[in-house]
């Protein structure tokens, strides 16, 4: 994947990953996007210990696998906020 492609793809996933934790309004595109890509990598690897594949290209596959990292992100973030 190309880097627009991963830019794409993490700013559609970050964006997902905040509406789905609550924090879209205090995150702007360029946290979306960071949040979305780094996302992509925890969910490569949480999904490849569980013995499936992680981002395989631009397809809905790799979308969920990087909204489900970028959730877990969020999530952790959030608890070392508090």
């Amino acid at each position: 994947m190309g880097i627009c492609t991963w830019l794409v793809l993490g700013g559609i996933a970050g964006w997902l990953a905040s509406i789905i934790k609550g924090t879209n309004a205090r995150m702007g595109m360029f946290a979306n996007i960071a949040t979305g890509i780094v996302g992509a990598m925890i969910g490569g690897w949480v999904f490849s210990l569980m013995g499936g594949t992680g981002v395989t290209g631009f397809n809905l596959w790799s979308l969920l696998v990087a909204t489900v990292g970028s959730v877990i992100l969020i999530t952790i973030v959030q608890a070392i906020r508090k």
